[in-house]
Formats: structure tokens, C-alpha cells, sequence
């Protein structure tokens, strides 16, 4: 339960917070607070401050304008610092993450009378190395052999050294922290790859400049932070390398991921395998050709050079089976002599996910000779890294082991990726489970054919479950749109949330009967193409000149289909995603608004959400379709296969699910602000006429209806 004091010391801050930022009390906020605390507070704990309860999870959908970031914050920092845990805030974009640092904390701090320390978290990928940029500076970056693997796209040259000078100089004098966001511009990705490290190839306190290292000084900052900010992937990533690695040990903090809804496919991307076969080809040609040097450089070591004697029989193994692998995988796709003329790519879904025997046979091979060279190239990297201890005595010159190391570490990664991508391949899926998707894709890489072979879960609530659920101390699940037609059902299947947490929609402050929610005569069923196009056409044409409107397609060829059809004086109004750049689209439809000319911005998906046209600068929503997806992804069409399998109906189950949570997402766009107002139109007639659509419209927040021009009254 909630103790008297810790109650106290949270209305107080909120009180003052109210006071401070001149804000207006809202029932959703203080209703989100009190749901946050008492489930956060009333988690049992042992004397050692492990968990012994399951019911701490709390998912809360609160619309746009509660203020859940300032409730969040509120409830689960004196609750967290109480428990002596850690508060880590998870989002899933940058622009909600720089929010939260950037505006939220310091408000908060400034305020609420609590005392904290907050700093952002960020994966070792997105700092400098600066061993690496060290060595990049003294014109020897790495050695050559290094420079093979990770350079085959980029020859460096002239702009990768004057990069170099640049970055080394920033740093040296403090005006650059290291890590590559805060760049003022972007850095290719060919010239960062050769300034940073993994997880593998960093030494951490046995490097020589460990003292000056940007990612670990980042680290002291978290470890003395009361609150960390971070994203969707780092919290994942983390938890896939067991937790506690780059954020501290999941039990010792109470997670809040915002944004919510993002998380299952969040979580499904990381656990996603690929193997590209020509890519595998070529490193293993680079490793055999380089064998004399490893050889002459660690051969000194006995262990190294007994491990280096046994890598060609390795590499004379797999190159036939990589092969055969190669031909195999064109075969099934239907393209024994590869890709048709003009044909730039080709993906072939394995029916149910099953590989046929063959290919099965052939992964477990494959499966055996990775888990090989991955345990050789380990016990390498373990010896070298070992030879940078001063009070290890290995054989092996320290300055020999540095040169090494990350070459070592990073044929080590890709061991371990291809051994995890053909494990995939080799095992059966377990009966009565969902299926593994597996699929393969064949594409030029250079000129050249390439093959990769995926595997994926098909749903990620075991591995959410497991990992982060049942290891977090505490968690919040937040987001504006949680439930699909009113429920939480579809979230708690994709995320893996227990019945037995805490669930609510909090109520929004807005007065949603600002707004009218209109299916007009013009409305057409999208299976008439031509018609459907036209209808949208006419009324793009009958729109009112000072209209501030955003009008969402589900295809990319309906926009320009549309577009093209327009006239002339009606296509000069239009923004077209297609045509611009999201900042650039926005800045241009808000200079029209302002200057009192009307506005209209053709959108895809990515508009539906995010896109945040207070007051005028949007009074017009036009939904051209419902936002169904097409499960043609493999993994959403190997979860839609395997439901159909089990008696489901796939449509009723996913698509439609879905498509609640997206319609609510594109009508969010028009009420921002309280005192906001418009109409939302929808140009398909389905929801009228399918059964599922009172359900579809039933789940939207209570509009004025106006059916086919006639007002609801």
C-alpha cells in the first residue's frame, strides 16, 4: 500500500508543479498518478529488494493532453527512490526521448521540490572509440586486414581523414562529447563503422585510454542517475545480452515505456536473424587469405597458434555447404539461375515456416561448423584480451593482442549471428506454438547476386514475458492509443502482458464533440479502384481554398495517382510526402496557414502518427481508407497462416485489431489542444457496410457522426 508519507511528498510535488508551470489540474493526470503509485508502492519485496509479487506491471491508455509524461514522472520517482531502485524512461522516437530531457525533467526538477539527477543512456554503438579514432589519427587507423571486413563499401581516403582531424579535435578540447547524435551532421555510416566498437571488441578497463573512453564516461553519469532515459531498443538490447550491461540489472529499476505500443514489434526486430550468404563468402575468402599474417602476428602464443591451425579445415568446410546453401535457396525461390533481367529483388516466404528436409539438413551442418569456429574465434579473443592485463603472463606482446583484438571480436559476432540464423533453420518448431517465419531474399549487392536467409518469431510475448516482464522490478505501459476496439486484448497477446496486471483508460480532457466524424455520399468501397480514386479526386477538388487539411493514404501509387489527377490550380496546393522531406512538408504547410492560404498535405501511414497541427494548422482529416495491413510481411503472414491452421480467422483476429488502433491514431491528429475543432472525414464506405465497421467506429472517441450528410443528433 501507499504509505501516508510517501503520498504526502507526491501531492506535494505535483501541487507544486501545478503551481510552478501555471498548469491546469486534469482528472486523466491525477487519476494516471494514483494508478502509477499504488501499484508501484504496493509491490512485496524481500529484505534484499527482490520482488516476490507479479502484480507490478501497470498499462495505462491516456490520450493526448492528460500529461502522462509530468504523471509518470511524478508517481514512480519518489516510489522508486523510496524502494531504492533506479527509473528508467523508455521511448520509442527521439523526438518524445528529447522531450523528456530536454523539457519534462527539467521542469520537474525545477518545480516539484524532488531531489534527482537524471542522464541519458545510450548503446556503445553510438560513441566514439577513442582507441580507434587514436589510431585513425596517428593515418594507421586499424590494421589492414580489419580494414578489409569493415571497408569493403568505403575506400576512406580524403573525406574519412579530414573527418577524423575534425572529430579528434572536438573532442580534445571538450566542445564534442563523443557520441555521434550530438554531431551537428550526420556521419556516414561506412566512416562511423571504423570509429566505433561492440560489446565484443571493446577491452573496457584494459584499454589505454579508458580513463578518456566517451561511452564509459556516459556510464558515470548513469550510475549515479536517479532517473535514465533511454529508448525501446536500448532496454531491449541490453535485456538481450542478459541485463545490467549497459543499464542497471533489470531488478533494481522500475520501468515506464511510453509509447507503448511500439514495443512487441520493437522487441520482434531484435530477434530477427539474417544471413547473407555472399557476404559470408567473402568474409571468410578475406579470412583465409589473411591466415599467414594472423599466423605471423599471434602464431608466438601457443593456445593462438594451435586455435589459428585449425581455421582452415573450418573455412574448407563451410564454403562448399555455403554453396550449396546458395543454390539451394535460388532453387526454392524459384530462380535456379538467379534473378530475372530488371528484376531487382525476390522474397520467398516458407510456407507455415517449415524448411524443407533438405534445407533443414543442411542448417544443422551449417550449425555445427559455426558453433566450431565461434568457439575457436572466442577462446581467441579471450587470449587477447587477457594480453592486455599487465598480471597476465599469455605469451603475447600487449600492443600484438590490441592490434588484434576487434578483428578477432568482430568474426566472432558473425560467427555467433550465423550460428543463431541456421539454428533457426535446423530446428523444429514446437507443436501447438506459433511458428518461426521463415523466409529468403535474393537482390544484387554491388552487381552481384546475394542471397540472405531470415528467421524471426512470429510473436514476441514469450521472450517480453520472460526477459523484461518477469525480470523488471516494476514497469508502466503507456501510450494514447493501447487498445484496439476498446480492449486490451490484442496488446496483452503481442506483448506478453499478464491478465493479472493493472489495466485502464483513463479518461481524455478534450471535448471530442468539437470535432465531426463524416462517412459522406462521396464514400466509395475501396474494391472499386477506379471508382474509389475518382471519389477521392472530387472531393480533393470541392475542398474549401482556406481548409488546413491531412489527407492519409494506404498506397503509395493511390497518392500519386490521385496527385496527378488533380488540376493544375488543386495539385499547387498539395505537400506531398513523396515530394518533400516531414520537416521541410510541415515547416511549408505552416507558412500557408499562417499567411492565411490553405494547406493540404498528402501523408502515408508514418502521417498517422506523430504528426502533432495544433489549432488552425489543421482543421481537416481525410482518412481515404480504412488502414488495414496487408499481412504480406512474412512474419505477419506466417502468424495469419498458422491462426487460419488452428480454426482462427485471421482477419478478425489481427487485421482488423489493428486497424482499430490505427484509425484512432490518424483521427488524433485533429484534436491537440483543448480548444481544437474540425471534421474528420472517411472516404470508405466498408464501415457502413461490413460487419466489423460499427466496431471500427465504435472504438473512436464520441465525435459528432454525420452519415451520409445526415448530422447525428
Amino acid at each position: 500500500m501507499l504509505d501516508e508519507a510517501l503520498k504526502a511528498e507526491i501531492q506535494d510535488a505535483y501541487r507544486r508543479v501545478l503551481e510552478g508551470l501555471d498548469l491546469t489540474p486534469r482528472y486523466g493526470q491525477r487519476l494516471m498518478i494514483a494508478e502509477i503509485a499504488r501499484t508501484l508502492a504496493g509491490i512485496e519485496a524481500d529484505d534484499a529488494g527482490r520482488r516476490t509479487s507479479d502484480e507490478h506491471v501497470c498499462v495505462l491508455e491516456a490520450g493526448t493532453g492528460t500529461g502522462k509524461t509530468l504523471a509518470y514522472l511524478l508517481a514512480a520517482l519518489p516510489v522508486a527512490k523510496a524502494r531504492g531502485k533506479r527509473l528508467v524512461i523508455a521511448t520509442a522516437t527521439v523526438a518524445l526521448q528529447e522531450q523528456v530531457l530536454h523539457q519534462d525533467l527539467p521542469a520537474l526538477k525545477a518545480h516539484s521540490g524532488l531531489d534527482f539527477d537524471y542522464a541519458l543512456a545510450k548503446g556503445r554503438g553510438r560513441y566514439v572509440c577513442v582507441a580507434r579514432l587514436d589510431q585513425a589519427l596517428d593515418g594507421g587507423e586499424e590494421n589492414a586486414t580489419l580494414s578489409l571486413f569493415e571497408q569493403s563499401l568505403a575506400s576512406g581516403g580524403d573525406d574519412f581523414q579530414a573527418l577524423v582531424k575534425e572529430l579528434g579535435e572536438a573532442y580534445g578540447n571538450g566542445r564534442w562529447e563523443g557520441d555521434r547524435d550530438s554531431w551537428p551532421v550526420s556521419i556516414e555510416d561506412s566512416h562511423w563503422r571504423r570509429l566505433t566498437v561492440d560489446h565484443r571488441q571493446c577491452t573496457n578497463r584494459r584499454c589505454g585510454h579508458f580513463g578518456a573512453c566517451a561511452f564509459f564516461r556516459a556510464r558515470r553519469h548513469l550510475d549515479s542517475a536517479d532517473v535514465i532515459v533511454a529508448n525501446h531498443d536500448l532496454v531491449l538490447a541490453d535485456l538481450a545480452l542478459g541485463g545490467g550491461v549497459v543499464l542497471p540489472a533489470p531488478g533494481d529499476c522500475i520501468h515506464v515505456f511510453d509509447e507503448g505500443h511500439h514495443l512487441p514489434d520493437k522487441a520482434l526486430q531484435h530477434f530477427t536473424y539474417r544471413f547473407a550468404v555472399g557476404g559470408a563468402l567473402r568474409w571468410l575468402k578475406t579470412l583465409k587469405s589473411s591466415l599467414s599474417e594472423l599466423n605471423q602476428a599471434l602464431g608466438v602464443q601457443p593456445t593462438l597458434a594451435r586455435l589459428l591451425a585449425g581455421l582452415p579445415e573450418a573455412i574448407n568446410a563451410l564454403e562448399p555447404r555455403l554453396g550449396e546453401a546458395f543454390a539451394l535457396g535460388h532453387q526454392l525461390a524459384g530462380r535456379p539461375q538467379g534473378l530475372a533481367d530488371g528484376e531487382e529483388s525476390r522474397h520467398h516466404r516458407l510456407e507455415m515456416g517449415r524448411a524443407p528436409e533438405a534445407l533443414r539438413e543442411l542448417a544443422g551442418g551449417l550449425v555445427v561448423i559455426f558453433a566450431e569456429l565461434s568457439r575457436t574465434l572466442e577462446s581467441m579473443a579471450d587470449i587477447l584480451r587477457e594480453s592486455l592485463d599487465p598480471d597476465k603472463h599469455t605469451g603475447l606482446p600487449r600492443e600484438q593482442a590490441e592490434a588484434w583484438l576487434q578483428l578477432i571480436a568482430l568474426l566472432h559476432g558473425r560467427a555467433l549471428e550465423a550460428h543463431a540464423l541456421w539454428l533457426a533453420f535446423a530446428e523444429t518448431d514446437p507443436e501447438g506454438e506459433p511458428p518461426r517465419a521463415r523466409w529468403l531474399t535474393l537482390e544484387r549487392f554491388n552487381g552481384e547476386p546475394e542471397l540472405t536467409f531470415s528467421a524471426s518469431p512470429v510473436s514476441a510475448a514469450h521472450t517480453l514475458a520472460k526477459r523484461l516482464w518477469g525480470s523488471t522490478f516494476g514497469a508502466v505501459v503507456t501510450s494514447a492509443t493501447l487498445t484496439a476496439l476498446g480492449r486490451f486484448e490484442r496488446l496483452q497477446e503481442r506483448a506478453g502482458l499478464a491478465n493479472r496486471y493493472r489495466y485502464q483508460r483513463l479518461p481524455s480532457p478534450f471535448d471530442y464533440s468539437r470535432a465531426v466524424l463524416s462517412v459522406p455520399r462521396e464514400a466509395v468501397d475501396p474494391a472499386d479502384r477506379e471508382g474509389h480514386e475518382r471519389a477521392i479526386v472530387d472531393f480533393v477538388e470541392a475542398l474549401g481554398d482556406q481548409e488546413a487539411v491531412l489527407m492519409l493514404f494506404s498506397s503509395r501509387a493511390q497518392l500519386r495517382g490521385v496527385e496527378k489527377a488533380l488540376s493544375r490550380a488543386r495539385r499547387e496546393r498539395v505537400l506531398a510526402q513523396d515530394r518533400l522531406p516531414k520537416r521541410e512538408l510541415i515547416t511549408r504547410h505552416r507558412a500557408r496557414v499562417d499567411a492565411g492560404e490553405g494547406s493540404i498535405i498528402f501523408g502515408l501511414a508514418s502521417f498517422a502518427e506523430g504528426i502533432d497541427l495544433p489549432g488552425d494548422y489543421l482543421t481537416h482529416v481525410v482518412i481515404t481508407r480504412l488502414p488495414f495491413s496487408v499481412p504480406d510481411d512474412p512474419v505477419g503472414a506466417t502468424l495469419a497462416e498458422w491462426i487460419e491452421s488452428q480454426g482462427g480467422n485471421p482477419f478478425m483476429r489481427i487485421s482488423v485489431p489493428d486497424a482499430s488502433i490505427k484509425l484512432v491514431q490518424a483521427c488524433g491528429r485533429l484534436i491537440r489542444k483543448e480548444a481544437d475543432h474540425g471534421r474528420i472525414t472517411l472516404l470508405d464506405r466498408r464501415v457502413l457496410t461490413r460487419r466489423y465497421g460499427r466496431a471500427l467506429l465504435d472504438a473512436l472517441p464520441p465525435f459528432v457522426r454525420e452519415i451520409d450528410g445526415v448530422r447525428d443528433v
